[in-house]
């Protein structure tokens, strides 16, 4: 537990009384207290970063929920979650049964950590150390939220796969961030992932090796359930699921739409269906898919997605005679404890989360890290990879497609 240090108190936005403490005259930042319901917790302290999250989504689903998790309980320690901005289930989603299992949250969390909860980034305060905004909304928000974000003191941006819905529109965030002096790294966590890169060395070892990366989720497999998935992940499957596969290609295989010579669909293996989503409404993606890419430059390299597949990712190297010589899973045999009691602590969370768990408390405390001290961030991929990633995603969805029909 945090001790509170001498306070001045003063009344604060929304009703909330907030601590601000001076350390010594040395630095007067050393640590800023804020008081909830009469107890008393800290703001970021020095040498972290002071991280707003931007789209929470719903508790044991969202993506940002889990990543509130992880700060909260001080997974990334240059990280400290001051405040949470949930547009949607702080305002029109909040009647809806999601909406009310938000608010237990909310409440629980405010209780416990004095984290400070608001619809709408114009009811922030000014930073009070380098502000990290975690931007985890709809990809459809991105380039409204990211513009926010910039306006409200945001040092640095971290920002969720696939970035924006297009190639144009993560280009202009791109050169917005770039005008305004504020760095944008992108959330794909399977650039640092151990089984990423034991597959890799272990490819240098075999010549003329092949990888495939193999990526699942564990989306029951019916049409109302992938209808609904369809729906909610409207920007397609190579967009959203299979972006951070497409995100390695780019990094570490030369991929990009110009050096790319030939694609090559497995039709069989591969599946693309059009479905209901929960509004009625049609959406066509593909719920499976295996693809080769061979470049320009000789590199040749393959991706196969499932959004049924179960819950473990993993890569393989086969030899030059096709024969498969190495997989590795994710998680691995040393992980699968830790796996094991997520699932116990958060029995009706998303089972992705805890397969990839050590991921992203690393790249988000890489981040964080280099909020605060301006260290480069190994590994953690920048918006540059990212409008390259989209460039690809969406010049081989309509070819993909076209080789399934």
């Amino acid at each position: 537990m945090k001790i509170q240090i001498s306070t001045i108190m003063f009344a604060s936005l929304a009703s909330r009384t907030t601590a601000f403490a001076i350390n010594n005259a040395r630095n007067a930042r050393a640590a800023v207290t804020r008081a909830y319901s009469g107890s008393p917790l800290l703001y970021a302290k020095d040498g972290q970063a002071e991280v707003i999250l931007v789209g929470c989504g719903a508790p044991n689903r969202g993506m940002g929920w889990y990543h509130a998790v992880q700060m909260l309980e001080d997974k990334c320690p240059s990280a400290s979650l001051d405040y949470i901005v949930e547009p949607w289930f702080l305002g029109g989603g909040s009647d809806s049964p999601a909406g009310q299992d938000f608010k237990t949250w909310q409440d629980e969390t405010e209780a416990k950590y004095g984290t400070k909860f608001t619809a709408s980034l114009d009811d922030l305060p000014p930073p009070e150390a380098p502000r990290l905004a975690l931007i985890s909304g709809r990809t459809a928000d991105n380039p409204r939220l990211l513009s926010e974000s910039i306006a409200h003191g945001a040092k640095c941006i971290y920002l969720e796969k696939p970035g924006a819905p297009t190639v144009a529109e993560l280009e202009q965030m791109k050169n917005e961030a770039d005008a305004a002096g504020v760095e944008v790294l992108m959330g794909y966590n399977k650039n640092v992932c151990k089984y990423v890169r034991k597959t890799r060395e272990y490819a240098e070892t075999v010549p003329n090796s092949h990888v495939t990366f193999v990526s699942n989720n564990a989306y029951e497999n019916t049409p109302e359930s992938l209808g609904e998935c369809f729906e909610r992940n409207a920007e397609g499957m190579l967009k959203n699921m299979a972006i951070h596969e497409l995100a390695l290609l780019v990094s570490f295989y030369d991929v990009s739409v110009d050096n790319i010579a030939e694609v090559i669909a497995d039709k069989e293996f591969s599946s693309l269906q059009t479905l209901k989503g929960p509004s009625g409404k049609d959406f066509t993606d593909f719920d499976k898919i295996k693809f080769t890419i061979k470049t320009k430059t000789g590199k040749e390299v393959s991706v196969q997605a499932d959004r049924c597949g179960g819950t473990d990712s993993y890569a393989t190297v086969t030899d030059a005679s096709g024969e498969e010589v190495f997989r590795y899973y994710m998680p691995d045999e040393e992980d699968k404890a830790h796996v094991k009691e997520l699932q116990a602590k958060y029995p009706t969370a998303m089972p992705y989360f805890f397969t990839q768990d050590p991921d992203y408390i690393t790249v988000k405390e890489r981040v964080a890290k280099h909020t605060v001290d301006g260290n480069p961030a190994e590994g953690v991929a920048t918006i540059g990879i990212a409008v390259e990633t989209l460039k690809v995603a969406e010049y081989l969805t309509p070819v993909l497609a076209e080789q399934l029909k």
